[in-house]
C-alpha cells in the first residue's frame, strides 16, 4: 500500500463503526478524516472537548475563523444548531458518558487495552489533554493509527510509554486489519487482502487471535 493511501483507507474503514445520531469525539490527526467518509444517511454529532457539540467540516483556505478552534489547534466551522460553551461543561458530557465513540490516535497500545498516546519520556510535550477523560468516559474507544511507526511494532504485549489509561481500547484499525481488544487477547476479525496474517503477525508484537470468520477488510 502506497504511504498516501494508508490514512484515508484507516479513516474510511473506521467511518463504518459509526451510526446515525452519535455523538463523536475525535483526535487530531488521522481521526479528523473521517468525516469525510461517512456512509450516506449516517450523521453525526461530533464534540470537541475544548467547549463545543456540532462541528462542521473543515473550513477551506482563506475562510478559517480564528475564534473556531479544535482542541488541537486546527480551524473548524460549525453545523446548524451547533452549541459553545465552556470546558467544564464540555467535560460533563463527556466524563457523563454522552459520547458514543472516541477514535483517537497511538503511540502503543497492548492486549489489555492499555494506551499511550500522550508522551514519550525526556521529549517536550504539552500535557495529556483530553484523552485520559475520553478512554473511560466514552461507550466505544477506537484507535485510528498506522500499523507501526518506523518499522517498529505499535501493538504489543506492554505498553513501555506512559499510559494515558488501562484497559480502555474496545477496537484498533490500521492499514494492515481491523481488532478488537478482549479478556482473551487481540482478535484479528478483519485483514487488508493485501497483506498475509503472517505478515501482520509479524508487525504485531502481541500475540493476535485469528477469528475463524475472519474476513476482508474494506
Amino acid at each position: 500500500m502506497e504511504k498516501e493511501q494508508i490514512k484515508p483507507f484507516i479513516a474510511r474503514r473506521c467511518a463504518k463503526e459509526l451510526h446515525d445520531g452519535d455523538v463523536v469525539n475525535l483526535g487530531i490527526g488521522l481521526p479528523t478524516l473521517i468525516p469525510n467518509f461517512l456512509p450516506e444517511g449516517v450523521s453525526v454529532v461530533l464534540q470537541s472537548e475544548n467547549g463545543m457539540i456540532g462541528m462542521g467540516p473543515t473550513p477551506a483556505q482563506g475562510e478559517e475563523d480564528p475564534f473556531l478552534i479544535n482542541a488541537g489547534g486546527g480551524y473548524i466551522t460549525y453545523a446548524e444548531g451547533a452549541s459553545t460553551f465552556d470546558s467544564a461543561t464540555s467535560f460533563g458530557i463527556i466524563r457523563g458518558g454522552h459520547v458514543n465513540v472516541s477514535v483517537l490516535g497511538a503511540m502503543q497500545v497492548d492486549e489489555n487495552g492499555d494506551l499511550a498516546n500522550w508522551m514519550i519520556p525526556g521529549k517536550k510535550t504539552p500535557g495529556m489533554g483530553g484523552a485520559m477523560d475520553l478512554l473511560v468516559g466514552a461507550k466505544k474507544v477506537i484507535l485510528a493509527m498506522e500499523h507501526t511507526a518506523k518499522g517498529n511494532p505499535k501493538i504489543l504485549k506492554k505498553c513501555t510509554l506512559p499510559l494515558t489509561a488501562k484497559g480502555q481500547v474496545n477496537m484498533i484499525i490500521t492499514e494492515m486489519g481491523v481488532m478488537e481488544v478482549t479478556p482473551k487477547g487481540i482478535v484479528l476479525t478483519e485483514i487488508n487482502p493485501e497483506f498475509t496474517v503472517e505478515q501482520v503477525q509479524a508487525a504485531t508484537e502481541a500475540t493476535l487471535i485469528i477469528s475463524p470468520e475472519l474476513k476482508e477488510m474494506k
